[in-house]
């Protein structure tokens, strides 16, 4: 196994298990590294400290700020198919002992999984891998065989088409991993499963993430309950992708539910959902707008809700982007808060890596100052359980939420 050195006092972050090594964290051979060592994308290496001692096993990527990300802090492990078997198993293991309802779940989390690079979810009898680093990449047959073996599954779909991707010097790739399409074949890309009682269809090649947004799940039912015991009848649900809230708030006893995304497709899938679980589509509206300006629209109108969902898309990739990620975050907090009920819930959250809880409730305490609004916070919220984030990987906790309610 090929070896890289350090910049002195470099290694004290993979001593507190952090598992990415920065290019300007290399020692002398930095740039060339790859030359010198003939090191090829993916390829497993040994991080040594600038004094010699052996601190992990990586995978390299000479297109990456990322250089290596750490497959294991054991310097002695070897990569092969049986380590991606011994973590699979791990990992499902951690997840028996969670409380999951459904069929629908996160096997693998990428760094928190000790999988860099790596998302599998499992729908039904199907799994999706997203595959995002140069050293997943490299050990893509593995991770399928690992998967086949460890999860019984019956078929896989790969959606690399990830950006990120880029970032690694990875091109997009998408289609059936396993098994392989005969000639001629085609296989739908539609799945099925159940959450908390409701049903749900999603195409795992053209949805959002891997097809749906798992992560949300505890959210969705925690919105149920918090709407049954207020007796919310008029609900608004922004950025409602597939309608997950909008089922939740019938589910919840909601009278009148409308639903509004930018996306004319998933709202056709939202509406499809509504009827597939039973429930009367009259009184749901499925509005193609942009959010702000319908929320700017209900608010010259008068038009006031008892429950608002605001789960919008990534405003800020990066801490790069917070300040102006902060104002788009402000801006819809506020009117909302402005057209939401006295005794009335918000529901918000922020999915933005470079905003991180403490600043997700500063910005919407500003809106909420700006709205001469006041509310409490009734629960902060996150991902579901089965996407777990460690201590030592910061940079894994991205879902925050809030559920307030006005006063």
């Amino acid at each position: 196994m090929k070896t890289i050195k350090l910049k002195p006092g470099k290694e004290r972050s993979l001593l507190r298990r952090h598992p990415w090594i920065f290019e300007s964290a290399i020692g002398e051979l930095n740039n060339s590294v790859n030359t010198m060592l003939g090191l090829r994308s993916g390829e497993t290496i040994r991080i040594e400290s600038d004094e010699g001692r052996p601190l992990a096993v990586a995978s390299y990527s000479p297109k990456s700020q990322i250089r290596a990300r750490v497959w294991s802090f054991d310097p002695e492990i070897i990569i092969d198919h049986r380590f991606f078997k011994n973590a699979f198993r791990a990992a499902l293991a951690r997840r028996k002992a969670l409380p999951i309802a459904s069929n629908a779940f996160r096997a693998i989390h990428g760094e928190s999984d000790g999988m860099p690079g790596v998302i599998v979810d499992v729908y039904g009898d199907t799994a999706v891998v997203q595959i995002t680093s140069a050293g997943a990449e490299r050990w893509k047959e593995a991770i399928a065989q690992a998967i086949v073996s460890e999860l019984a599954i019956e078929q896989i779909y790969e959606r690399s088409d990830s950006s990120v991707r880029t970032l690694e010097g990875l091109e997009p790739h998408q289609g059936w991993l396993y098994p392989e399409l005969k000639a001629g074949e085609t296989r739908s890309t539609v799945v099925n499963f159940e959450e908390h009682g409701l049903k749900y269809e999603v195409d795992v090649a053209s949805g959002q993430k891997t097809g749906f947004y798992i992560d949300q799940r505890n959210n969705r039912a925690l919105f149920a309950e918090a709407i049954k015991a207020a007796n919310a009848q008029q609900v608004l649900n922004c950025y409602c992708y597939t309608g997950g809230f909008s089922l939740a708030a019938l589910a919840g006893g909601a009278s009148k539910v409308i639903s509004v995304d930018s996306s004319a497709l998933a709202l056709q899938h939202a509406k499809r959902h509504v009827e597939i679980n039973g429930f009367d589509t009259e009184p749901c509206e499925f509005i193609d707008s942009d959010v702000p300006a319908i929320l700017r629209k209900y608010r010259s109108e008068g038009v006031e809700f008892d429950a608002i969902v605001l789960d919008p898309p990534k405003f800020a990739p990066s801490a790069h982007h917070a300040e102006r990620a902060a104002r788009a975050y402000k801006d819809i907090n506020r009117v909302a808060l402005h057209i939401l009920k006295p005794g009335g819930l918000l529901f918000t959250f922020s999915c933005s890596g470079g905003i991180d809880q403490a600043l997700f409730q500063k910005i919407v305490a500003s809106a909420a100052m700006e709205a001469h609004a006041d509310a409490t916070i009734l629960a902060h919220v996150g991902a579901t359980h089965d996407h777990p984030h460690s201590l030592a990987f910061p940079e894994g906790e991205y879902l925050k939420g809030l559920l307030l309610r006005k006063m």
